[in-house]
């Protein structure tokens, strides 16, 4: 019954990967296929009502428009009127000018920069704003969103100022400075393995016979250790909410400071080398003019996070809790008006196109052509979430969760795996460590396995689950206007999720004897 039970409850995701990856589905189509097979399932098996079905559907439904869908929206409206206002060419311009090496770039780009929009933002930024810059350097769009979404996998339970380690901290009663330098010790491997394999899937895409890491190891390697130190020493010393600030702005720092010291303008490999046209010098106040989306994105979503807590409280007053699914257990959910990332960075390029001239009618415009642009994106969105929805509270994921807990003292190693499918089926890390948290303590308590490691461990596999939700996939894909092949781009990132789940099972199983030599915890 154990095994029947597993298979069933799992049934929406094999259709998911079948309809992607077999049948060539788009993404909608296939959401749609597993949001039916859900809700046929809860009905006929898990005995699910037909009010608390359909409600939980509709909560499902609310919760991708809001938050998710507006900053979907809202960054892609930022890249298209961007584009408009020609913005774009004089951002081109002063990314090349730090190197105009394509392997540098994906590093600043697809790593710092986009672990950075993590930390700040969340909810498919830190894939849509640097998959649409690299795009812009004339990057295969197949291949931008790739390298950003491997990019965005380790950053993950520190978005958002850290809401998924926030929320695990604070549902399960754990030390919010403690569970966050575990999940950063968990996460160090991969920290350090992640802008590696950006590289190498550069490299791959080439057609250059030499390796992609000539010249450039040093740069590589700095790139992942200034992002992993900061992480451990903040998330200790200070707490989850700063972690992945910290780390990234470093990393960037850093990373361009050790590109200028280790690699050669002259000596960058022609297939890595980005063809700039030369033109007049840039201008600071031109560059200003460019950059001020991006720059009151950075500044607005600073001042209104957790970091300065008035400004935060006041505007996180706007809102508004319901109860929407029927469910006896459903949580609540709750729109915040004001103080919500895609309300935030649709102002900001709003304001930032006035700077930039543009007109009232052109702004109107390029949102209406951007919500065309994303229409199957945002029906992806809702069936995607709705099934989450129904397989949350129709008690499918809680039949997947069981199976893992027989394992007893070898579980660790399956521990991150759970939190992978919590959120591949979600797209949200904070959704899995909601969904399956207190999962992964109970069982720490049966099997006598430290807590904080264990949670760490769901963290751990949110940033592979992350790489490969469809949720995510669809965001970058719309962002280079490639909406539609979910399936290939998920082929394509399937094998790089199975080595980060492999690493993430050995580094749980064998971390805990690690963990329990320094008892921190």
């Amino acid at each position: 019954m154990l095994i029947i039970n597993f298979i069933l409850g799992l049934l929406p995701i094999i259709w998911l990967v079948i309809a992607l990856c077999g049948l060539k589905w788009p993404g909608y189509k296939a959401a749609l296929g597993a949001l039916i097979i859900a809700a046929v399932e809860a009905l006929t098996y898990f005995g699910f009502s037909m009010s608390d079905t359909l409600t939980s559907v509709l909560e499902g439904f609310a919760f991708a428009m809001w938050p998710i869908v507006i900053v979907i929206i809202a960054a892609v409206f930022t890249y298209n009127l961007s584009l408009r206002t020609g913005s774009i060419d004089m951002i081109k311009k002063l990314l090349t000018s730090v190197s105009a090496d394509k392997r540098v770039l994906v590093l600043l780009i697809g790593w710092s920069f986009g672990g950075f929009m993590e930390a700040m933002a969340g909810f498919g930024t830190a894939v849509a704003i640097p998959a649409s810059m690299l795009w812009v350097l004339d990057f295969d769009p197949i291949l931008a969103c790739l390298v950003c979404l491997v990019a965005n996998s380790t950053p993950t339970p520190f978005g958002s100022i850290a809401i998924p380690t926030v929320t695990l901290a604070t549902n399960l009663g754990l030390e919010n400075n403690l569970i966050a330098f575990a999940t950063s010790c968990a996460l160090s491997v991969l920290i350090i393995l992640t802008p590696f394999v950006m590289v190498y899937i550069l490299g791959k895409s080439t057609k250059g016979k030499g390796s992609a890491f000539k010249g450039i190891v040093p740069v590589v390697l700095v790139s992942g250790l200034s992002f992993l130190i900061p992480e451990m020493v903040v998330s200790y010393f200070v707490g989850a909410e700063l972690a992945g600030v910290a780390a990234s702005v470093i990393s960037l720092v850093c990373t361009i400071l050790a590109s200028m010291k280790f690699t050669n303008p002259d000596a960058i490999p022609d297939e890595y080398r980005l063809e700039v046209k030369k033109g007049s010098p840039l201008k600071v106040g031109k560059t200003l003019q460019a950059l001020s989306p991006f720059i009151l994105i950075f500044v607005v979503l600073l001042l209104t996070s957790n970091l300065v807590p008035p400004i935060h409280d006041a505007l996180s007053s706007f809102a508004t809790s319901v109860k929407i699914s029927t469910y006896k257990n459903a949580s609540m959910t709750t729109f915040t008006w004001i103080n919500t990332p895609g309300v935030l960075i649709i102002l900001c390029a709003i304001v930032g196109g006035f700077i930039q001239k543009a007109k009232v009618s052109e702004m109107v415009a390029v949102f209406i052509a951007t919500l065309k642009q994303m229409m199957f994106t945002i029906l992806t969105m809702l069936f995607i979430l709705a099934t989450a929805r129904v397989m949350q509270y129709s008690g499918m994921i809680a039949a997947v969760a069981a199976l893992f807990s027989v394992f007893g003292p070898v579980y660790p190693f399956f521990a991150p795996m759970l939190g992978a499918l919590g959120t591949f089926v979600t797209g949200s890390g904070t959704s899995s460590s909601a969904l399956f948290g207190s999962v992964q303590m109970s069982t720490a308590a049966s099997i006598g396995a430290n807590k904080y490691w264990l949670a760490a461990a769901n963290s751990l596999g949110v940033a592979t689950g992350k790489m490969m939700a469809p949720q995510s996939i669809a965001i970058g894909l719309v962002a280079v206007d490639e909406a539609g092949r979910d399936g290939e781009l998920l082929k394509k990132v399937l094998p790089y999720a199975a080595l980060f789940i492999i690493i993430s099972a050995l580094v749980c199983f064998f971390g805990q004897y690690v963990w329990a030599i320094f008892g921190i915890a």
